[in-house]
């Protein structure tokens, strides 16, 4: 069971006790992402803020003291930007849940942003836009959410844009810290061998205020769907494979039907016996990689098919492909396929939070962002009670043709070649 209670300063914190664990993870979640920079010039501060927490403090001026002094305890430390949260985390052997909190808290609080660490970080981000634009794996699911998304702040790349990056001034991610780096905007998730002052701990380093001076409220513009035919987009770029990003609009973390909408997914392109492993690649070798992905935000949510295909036999792939989505979306899903799905979800997940990191990201963003916490056993119980006809709902109504995005990184160049596969 979980533990929830508050800091002086607003902070909601919750703590996860693993009595097994000898080791414990320290988690802190903003709800701040690249769905609330609403200027194109803000575009990437989220994820630019993240990589500049670990260049110094006034009390740890350089990264080498930050680093050196978690590696001196062999502490797994790191942070990621999404589109809608920025976590931060330092795991460590519980004897040193202290200096843990004591580095965590002093890089959240007392970040210097030194004009010369700005300045070279910006080479790094703006070389980070260019990987991920030069792997068309990657850069097909960017585009296909900028698509997707379009008209919203949903579309926005995580890393920004490089105009952006390029732009960005000091006082820039000051402001933009003030806005949303607050207590109340956060949350402090402790997972593992609880210390029995933990409390007091926890007090100590993360009762002060830090940034956050002038944050009101992080209120996202709701996504409106107003797409009526299917979009498709050719990014030309000459390669050995096509790869493929196809979206749908889907649901939010409120949506009733929301866990049908995830053994959806993981019977379509979850795991190694979804439906499209088996007809694109097992049978047909038309691909290595093909999967279908649930992503949730909320308000909205898609679910997302990527692969990369045999660039000869691409028409025989995107026949395979649509004639699996018409199938289940007119037949349906089998008896068998959602109890083994069920069954896969209740393993996946069970083997996810014997890690203590899975854990604290698992609290932290039910409590952030779906705005209530469910264990790992009340989920289990939920999609356990999900039944065929739910699935088969969901089905109808997500995979409808005039909702269609999708994305291909190849070298082919025309619409009308693509368009006669759409057959949904």
């Amino acid at each position: 069971m979980f533990q929830k209670f508050e800091l002086k300063n607003g902070l909601p914190v919750i703590l996860v006790p693993k009595k097994e664990s000898q080791s414990v993870a320290v988690f802190l979640i903003y709800k701040v992402g690249s769905r609330f920079e609403k200027e194109k010039k803000h575009f990437g501060l989220s994820h630019f803020i993240e990589h500049l927490m670990f260049k110094g403090t006034k009390k740890r001026p350089t990264t080498l003291d930050i680093s050196k002094e978690l590696d001196s305890i062999g502490a797994d430390f790191n942070a990621y930007t999404s589109k809608d949260h920025t976590a931060y985390h330092i795991k460590a052997n519980a004897e040193n849940l202290d200096l843990a909190c004591d580095i965590l808290s002093d890089m959240l609080n007392n970040s210097l942003f030194e004009a010369k660490e700005i300045a070279k970080e910006k080479g790094v981000v703006i070389e980070e836009i260019k990987m991920y634009e030069d792997q068309p794996i990657q850069y097909a699911e960017i585009l296909c959410e900028e698509n997707l998304f379009k008209g919203s702040d949903l579309e926005h790349n995580i890393a920004g844009t490089i105009e952006a990056i390029k732009n960005t001034s000091r006082n820039d991610l000051l402001n933009y810290l003030n806005s949303y780096y607050a207590p109340q905007n956060a949350v402090l998730v402790v997972v593992g061998k609880i210390n029995k002052n933990i409390k007091k701990i926890l007090h100590k380093y993360f009762s002060r205020q830090g940034f956050g001076k002038k944050f009101s409220n992080s209120n996202i513009m709701p996504f409106a769907l107003k797409q009526k035919e299917p979009r498709i987009v050719l990014n030309y770029k000459k390669t050995n494979q096509a790869h493929l990003a196809l979206g749908f609009p889907a649901y939010s973390y409120f949506h009733p039907d929301l866990y049908a909408f995830y053994l959806l997914a993981i019977i379509l392109g979850g795991n190694m016996s979804s439906r499209l492993f088996i007809e694109v690649r097992e049978k047909q070798g038309l691909c290595y990689y093909i999967r279908a992905q649930a992503d949730v935000y909320e308000d909205t949510g898609d679910l997302m098919i990527r692969s990369g295909l045999d660039i000869t036999k691409l028409d025989k792939a995107l026949q395979i492909i649509f004639k699996n989505l018409k199938e289940i979306k007119e037949k349906g899903i089998t008896t068998e396929e959602l109890a083994k799905a069920k069954k896969f979800v209740k393993g996946r997940l069970t083997l996810q939070l014997e890690e203590l990191n899975d854990v604290a990201d698992f609290y932290g963003r039910e409590f952030i962002l779906a705005k209530r916490i469910l264990t790992p056993e009340q989920k289990i119980g939920k999609i356990m009670a999900v039944t065929k006809k739910q699935v088969n709902k969901v089905a109808r109504e997500i995979f409808r043709k005039e909702k269609l995005n999708l994305v291909l990184i190849s070298p082919f160049k025309d619409k009308k070649q693509i368009l006669k596969y759409i057959k949904i």
